[in-house]
């Protein structure tokens, strides 16, 4: 008796609560459609959950009125769902589509059935533990219900924008409570066969906190239109899900009845059988043509198009942009995912003048090649269409002068043909095999796919011009170092050139003699070190310990046989730095060199080795014609930019951007007719 009285304490808070509402409702109704089917569903819970208390004071039993007020009430909650979502909305022209129609109508006969069963099934009866079998269908019919309500709720909030979920979360909390306790409820007493009256009794207290909910979003929102649309990822998961649920409450009935049915093996067989249901759904939610066929079933009875072009625009660039595998493959998954193809190939015009096959993907390997002036390439690349090749075997006439290929049959079901065009010209094409599910090559799908192929051409036009960058990037790299090359050579052919002159003047001299000795196998062996620059890319000296000291006279020693020749004051102690040792004696010989040609012979080369803190200084200085201020700001440091007539313009450009490289600096101090100095600095090691 106590628990009789908190149950009709429960279910009246409840009907006082939704009362309340709807009398507020009532009163701010200015005729706005959301705001009525809104009124209706409170009204409904409010006499659903009368009706129940007052039920609970005369006699303890289920009634056929009350389980249809519940169907009722639960179809006024259904109704403002999908009243607000966007795919069951009137078109702007007030009629709806076919689709809405049939859709509704399928709700609606839904709720229907429900109803009629709870009038000429469901029985009287008193609330016991024990379900009767008849009262058990119509408990599965709630479960169905409550799942319906569960998904809408889902749909609605997860599709309003997120500027807009403020003013209908606390609605999409509440109703969402309602069906979510109803699933557990009657899940419960399904699994069970045990109604829980604990449950039962709290569900009156449970609807009467949600009103305050639903009234805070009614007075957020009161016209409900906040620009509701939905994804149909969203319906796609949805219907899915919704899938899932029918078909395991099918199973779980028909694993009850193997049960109840088969003796002592009843067991086990409800087991094997739930086991083999499950892993057959696994296979089923895992299939990518039953996937492909849900996909194309929502888009065509629910949408007026066929696709989500945000979304599939999104996927579609993703695909491109992704940095995993080949972009010539990503370009055929790219367009297969449009159509649900499992496959296709490339073709592409590179070195040769037709189009030859670039990429499979998903199909067996094809070596063919297509001139560029055969009846297929001048076809789609004129008219620039997408072609059916299933249509072509059926009603040839409609391409009229195209003529598909005969090497096309041996690729295995063979279906689209996707132009690939650059500059409205004929860049390439693509092949799809057949789609996992049923696809009607209509207006639609041929501007999409045409689309497409544009925006995937220019991803592999942009591939072929970074490559093509590279090539003349290596190309310029090569005739750098020939560059390097020649102004070497040049400089040693100077040398050997003012040695053979002075050697009929000088040839019996024995300090001549030496010094031409000493300058013949300097050169052999800078000779030598660029024969293996040339013959192996990846040459380079290695960096060392240089005693500066020694380097230079070194260098100012093998510029003895010119005029004038240079005199050197070094450091009294060793100053040692890191540097490849030829890199650097190529730089200062090469500016020593400059000096030397810059001044007369009456003039003087001064090379001065000194420490200044932690670094060394190395000066050369001449007396010769010396540089505008204008010529070393826009031309001492800039390649192919020289004042000799046979020079290159690279030996000073070379010799500041190998002393940048470690770390020193070249500068330069130089006035017209009085003469040029020269200072590289380096950091020493201790």
């Amino acid at each position: 008796m106590m628990w009789n009285n908190i149950a009709t304490i429960s279910y009246s808070l409840a009907a006082a609560a939704f009362l309340f509402l709807s009398i507020l409702l009532l009163t701010s109704w200015r005729g706005r459609l959301y705001g009525m089917i809104l009124t209706i569903a409170c009204i409904l819970s409010a006499v659903w959950s009368a009706a129940i208390a007052i039920n609970l004071n005369w006699h303890f039993t289920f009634t056929p009125l009350v389980n249809v007020l519940e169907i009722l009430k639960n179809a006024g909650w259904t109704t403002f769902l999908i009243t607000l979502i966007g795919p069951f909305r009137q078109k702007t022209d007030n009629s709806p589509s076919p689709r809405i129609r049939t859709s509704v109508a399928f709700i609606a006969t839904v709720y229907l059935l429900f109803i009629g069963y709870s009038i000429y099934n469901f029985p009287n009866g008193s609330l016991t533990p024990d379900v009767p079998a008849k009262t058990l269908v119509g408990i599965i019919g709630f479960v169905i219900m409550a799942i319906i309500g569960i998904i809408l709720v889902e749909q609605f909030y997860r599709n309003t924008p997120p500027e807009n979920r403020w003013s209908i979360k606390y609605i999409c909390l509440g109703i969402g409570a309602i069906f979510i306790y109803d699933f557990y409820l009657f899940s419960d007493a399904l699994l069970f066969r045990h109604l829980n009256f604990d449950i039962w009794t709290a569900r009156g207290i449970i609807n009467a906190l949600v009103v305050p909910l639903i009234a805070v979003s009614a007075a957020r929102n009161p016209k409900w239109t906040v620009g509701i649309s939905v994804s149909r990822q969203i319906i796609f998961y949805s219907a899915a899900s919704f899938g899932t649920a029918i078909y395991l409450l099918v199973m779980a009935g028909a694993g009850y009845y193997l049960r109840y049915s088969g003796g002592e093996w009843g067991i086990v067989l409800q087991m094997s059988f739930l086991f083999g249901a499950i892993v057959l759904l696994i296979g089923i939610l895992f299939s990518g043509t039953i996937r492909s066929w849900l996909r194309v079933f929502i888009s065509k009875h629910f949408y007026s198009y066929n696709y989500d072009y945000r979304e599939e625009w999104l996927r579609f660039t993703r695909t491109l942009s992704e940095e995993k595998g080949e972009l010539k493959e990503r370009v055929i998954q790219s367009l297969a995912q449009l159509v649900e193809s499992p496959g296709g190939g490339l073709w592409l015009k590179q070195d040769t003048p037709g189009f030859t096959s670039a990429y499979q993907w998903n199909i067996p390997p094809i070596n063919t090649y297509e001139a560029e002036n055969s009846s297929l390439c001048e076809f789609i690349g004129q008219r620039e269409w997408v072609i059916d090749l299933n249509e072509y075997r059926e009603h040839p006439e409609t391409y009229k002068t195209l003529i598909i290929p005969d090497w096309m049959q041996t690729i295995p079901d063979a279906w689209f043909i996707i132009p690939l065009i650059l500059h409205d010209k004929l860049f390439g094409f693509v092949i799809l095999t057949k789609p996992r599910s049923q696809i009607k090559l209509n207006w639609e799908i041929r501007d999409l796919l045409k689309i497409a192929g544009k925006q995937a051409t220019s991803y592999l036009a942009q591939e072929e011009a970074s490559r093509a960058l590279m090539i003349a990037r290596q190309f310029e790299s090569f005739n750098r170092m020939s560059t390097f090359v020649v102004h070497d050579l040049k400089n040693l052919i100077f040398q050997l050139s003012l040695l053979l002159s002075n050697a009929e003047k000088h040839k019996n001299n024995p300090e001549f003699q030496d010094d031409m000795i000493q300058t013949v196998n300097l050169s052999i062996g800078k000779m030598k070190r660029l024969l293996e620059k040339l013959s192996n890319s990846h040459y380079q000296d290695k960096a060392e310990h240089i005693i500066l000291n020694e380097l230079l006279k070194e260098i100012v020693e093998s510029k003895a046989i010119f005029e004038p020749t240079p005199t050197l004051e070094t450091h009294e102690t060793e100053l040692r730095i890191t540097a490849e040792r030829t890199r650097l004696q190529r730089v200062i010989s090469h500016i020593i060199q400059n000096a030397i040609e810059a001044t007369s012979k009456d003039g003087t080369v001064l090379v001065r080795l000194y420490r200044q803190n932690t670094e060394a200084v190395i000066e050369i200085k001449d007396t010769g014609h010396g540089m505008s201020e204008q010529f070393v700001q826009e031309r001492l440091f800039k390649p192919f930019e020289s004042t000799k007539s046979a020079g290159m313009g690279i030996g000073v450009f070379e010799s500041r951007e190998y002393i940048h490289e470690i770390g020193g600096k070249l500068e330069v101090s130089t006035q017209e007719s009085v003469g040029t100095a020269f200072y590289i600095t380096l950091m020493l090691i201790e």
